[in-house]
């Protein structure tokens, strides 16, 4: 599971027409935060969550890609279902 946190906020912000030093400067936090979130080597601390949805007009969910992580789980269950199905089926002979 990979979370962009950082490209969610790039776009956000990008769509704003914001730079990241006015971002940082609404959040107050600094431009190189900001950054470092952008580029996934640190993330916004989880209290700025709520603001950052509520700024952007989206929700935390979308800012963290729950959608996508989400997706990811389903298929990586479908999949263990699907080996283990195999597995089962493996001393059978379904072709009569």
């Amino acid at each position: 599971m990979k979370i962009n946190i950082g490209e969610r906020l790039k776009q956000l912000r990008l769509q704003k027409g914001l730079t990241q030093e006015q971002l940082a400067e609404v959040f107050g936090v600094s431009a190189q935060a900001v950054s470092r979130w952008e580029n996934n080597t640190s993330y916004p601390d989880i209290t700025l969550l709520p603001g950052l949805a509520i700024y952007f007009n989206t929700s935390v969910n979308a800012i963290v890609g729950m959608d996508e992580i989400r997706k990811e789980e389903t298929l990586r269950k479908i999949h263990g279902e699907i080996n283990d199905l195999v597995a089962f089926l493996g001393g059978f002979d379904i072709s009569d």
